[in-house]
Formats: structure tokens, sequence, C-alpha cells
């Protein structure tokens, strides 16, 4: 009966327009809801068979949701350092559980990057949900895997202890007075007897006073500074030589050296023009030799660190080319070394690349995991899960993941959120047809029962 078929259609867009409203609500709700997509109800209609020409019956409407998850949101600055974002495609992967991840745990996507430091020192956002990503390797790679979710691990930044970083490179400014009166001691000077500046530093009374020195600190692989002094002494033979020494102080630094602490001996050349002349200069063994200190460590064999220190091998690489010969007082520039002392973690940073790194005390910087970024076909047909988060499914097509901004992965936005795609304006406008759709449905109701009822007086 057509009446009866009003009904049912003025039923059915009671149902799609309840649908719309409910959509329109959690929109509004979710407005300041990080990296928060919208949805939309879309209305399609439904058509009855018509059994007889001249008859008609309705057939309504029926409301079908739609995600927008791969839609945009505007990426907007924030203050935490662990508030990321993703600029362009992708999802940040993220577990339910931070230790004892197996491949058979579940993984979901989400783009709500406001991640903080939990008490156990893991990565999570404000739905309790733990960043996952590859992990540093030993050479401080990473192994990527694009079909592995099993790689990821959730990411930690507290679990590192604390960070040392030996001395591995020494370079030294400093000008030598080219005037310099050769001194008295020059005529005797020997650097391989107890006439070296060696055995000066270690006793005054002995040995050859230099005519200059400058000081250079090393950390050793336990973190520890040791003072290591270059000596210089004008050459009475040459205008443009020096004799040069490098030796540890105090000289128990270091053992099996022909005199106390001594590390390298020889001459320092330099040319007329009064740059040094490194292929002549013989301070580290042969002419032209690399400027190298190689330190055994203290349990092997000499040259070495000192037997009470315990401390590991050391290759030192001195960068001697910005020492000069001028007629101006003999002077020290810079003396720059790339190690540091023990450090604790004052901090964490996140790369556009996506490598989180902790920040030393020590101004050490040590990489610790990547972030992952995972991927889908189609990002519209991923299934909402509560947190802000979705599921894999299978329109949403085969999960890749990847490294931020490799292969059409968006980029991380460091100390920045993804605002919500929520417009109120829209929603609001939205909210009133909706309302106004719902009225008209239910007219169409009262005026069915209307007419069914005028049909029932009939038999009165």
């Amino acid at each position: 009966m057509s009446i009866n078929s009003a009904m049912l259609a003025g039923v059915s867009g009671l149902v799609a327009n309840s649908s719309a409203l409910a959509a329109i609500s959690d929109n509004i709700a979710n407005v300041n809801t990080v990296a928060y997509k919208r949805n939309q109800v879309n209305f399609s209609n439904m058509v009855t068979s018509q059994a007889l020409s001249g008859r008609y019956s309705a057939g309504g409407v029926q409301g079908t949701t739609r995600q927008f998850v791969s839609q945009q949101g505007l990426v907007q600055s924030a203050t935490s350092a662990t508030d990321l974002a993703i600029s362009g495609d992708g999802f940040f992967v993220v577990a339910d559980k931070g230790a004892g991840l197996t491949a058979a745990d579940a993984r979901k996507f989400t783009r709500s990057g406001s991640f903080s430091v939990d008490a156990d020192g893991y990565l999570i956002n404000d739905a309790k949900l733990y960043l996952q990503g590859w992990p540093v390797q030993a050479n401080g790679t990473f192994s990527v895997n694009p079909s592995d979710v099993g790689a990821l691990q959730s990411i930690n930044v507290k679990n590192l202890g604390a960070a040392v970083s030996p001395t591995a490179n020494i370079g030294v400014s400093a000008n030598l007075n080219k005037t310099q009166a050769v001194s008295a001691g020059a005529a005797g000077y020997n650097n391989s007897t107890v006439a070296s500046m060696a055995n000066y530093a270690k006793d005054p009374t002995t040995g050859t006073k230099p005519d200059f020195t400058l000081d250079m600190n090393v950390i050793d692989s336990a973190g520890a500074p040791h003072k290591v002094s270059m000596a210089f002494l004008k050459s009475g033979t040459n205008p443009n030589e020096w004799n040069a020494e490098i030796y540890a102080v105090p000289d128990t630094d270091v053992a099996g050296m022909s005199q106390p602490g001594q590390l390298a001996r020889g001459l320092v050349k330099f040319n007329p023009d009064g740059t040094i002349d490194l292929t002549t200069t013989t301070l580290f063994g042969v002419a032209g030799a690399a400027p190298v200190i190689n330190l055994a460590a203290s349990s092997g064999a000499a040259p070495k660190w000192g037997t009470a220190l315990g401390v590991a091998a050391q290759k030192l690489t001195l960068d001697l080319t910005k020492i000069s010969q001028f007629a101006a007082a003999s002077t020290v520039n810079s003396v720059s070394s790339d190690g540091a002392s023990v450090g604790n973690i004052i901090g964490v940073q996140v790369s556009e690349d996506g490598v989180v790194s902790a920040l030393f005390d020590n101004s050490q910087v040590r990489k610790i995991a990547k972030v992952a970024i995972g991927t889908f076909p189609n990002a519209d047909g991923l299934r909402a899960v509560s947190g802000n988060a979705y599921l894999a499914t299978v329109p949403s097509g085969q999960l890749t993941i990847k490294e931020p901004g490799v292969g059409g992965a968006g980029k991380i936005a460091p100390s920045a959120l993804e605002a919500s795609t929520v417009d109120l304006s829209a929603e609001f406008t939205g909210l009133i047809t909706t309302q106004r759709a719902y009225s008209a449905s239910s007219k169409i109701i009262t005026t069915a029962d209307q007419m069914l009822e005028e049909l029932i007086n009939i038999k009165r």
C-alpha cells in the first residue's frame, strides 16, 4: 500500500538523518582533538520496484558513512620537542604496550602525534599508544624492512645510560714566533735522552726547557680527561725549523715510552711564507707521516694508556695545518677536540627524517631510533578505533612501512601537531539542514498517519 510505503520512507529519513546528526555531533565534539579526521553521512535513495503502472511505492533513503582519513589537517607549532606531525601521506605506527612486543601484537595507525615520555621512558601519545620505530644499529644505521612489522619496537629514550665520547680528533691553531732567539739549551737538546722536553715537564731540574708549550685535552674511553702537551724549541740549525714533542702530563697516564710520557717527537718545519710544511715535518716519525698517535689499551702492548687506568685503545688524529710561523709573539689561537666526558640525558629531539636522538648534558647527541611511517593505498578504508587510531582492513589495502620522506611517505614535522580537519561553520550549517530534514521526515509519518486514520473512519 502506498501510504504504508510513505510512512516507511519517513522512518528511513529519520534513521538516516539521525546518523547524520551523530556524525556531525562527533565532528563538533572533536574540533580540538589532535589530527581528528571528520566523518560525513552521505545519502542515497532506495527504489521500490513498481508492480502496477500508475501506482508508486516509496523506497526511502539510506545513509552511508564516509571517512575523510586521508585529508591533511593544518600543521601547527607546538611547544614540546616530542610533539610530532606528519606533513604528507602516512600514519604513525603505534602499539598498546611498550616492552615485550611480538609480531603477533596488533599495530594501530594514527596521526595523533602528541607524544610524551612516560615513567618507563617510552614515547606515548594522549591515548596511551606507544610510538614504533626501527632501533639504531651498532654502526649507527637503521635496518629498515618495509614489510616486517615485527622489526619495529616501541621507542624508549631513557634506558640508555650515560654517554661518553672518547677524543678522536684534535685541531690546533697557533703561531710560533719566527724572531724567537735560539735558547742556550737548544745546543744540547736531544729528544730521546734525559735532555728531552718531556723530562723537563716531569722535573724542571732535568731536561730542556721549551720555548713555547700548548696544552690539549684528551678524553679516554671511560670519560676521564687527560692533559697532553705539545712543546716547541727553536732550532739553531734552520730558521724555519723547530724541535717538537708531544707528551702526557703526568707521564704516568701513558706507559712504554722511551722518555716519560713522550708520545711523539721530531721536527716541525715551515715554508718561507710562514705556513707549516707537513711533507718534511718528522714529528710523527718519517717525513710526511700522518699526524696520528695510536695508544693501545691499558692491558695492551706499548705505547699504551697507563696500566692503572684500565681504559680502551684510542687513536688520536691531529690537525696541525693552522700552526704558523710569523714574526709575532708565540700564541695559541684555539685548541679544539671532539671528545666529551660522562653525560646524562637532558632532552630528546626528532629530525625531519624521523631520527629520534637523545641530548646529553656533555653536548653529545646519540641516535636512538627512526620513526616508521605506515602507508595504505586507500587510507579512507581504514577502520576507526578508540584513541583516534585506525586498524587495517581489506578495503584499505596492503600496509607498507616507509621511512619518513621516502617513497611518497610524509616528512616528520618536529615540535608540531596536526589540527583537526573539522570546519565548525560547515558542521553548524549541516546541523541546521539535518534538523530540518529530520522534521520533514517526521512530518511524512504524521501525514501518513492522518491518511490512515481517514481510511479507518470510512467504516464508521
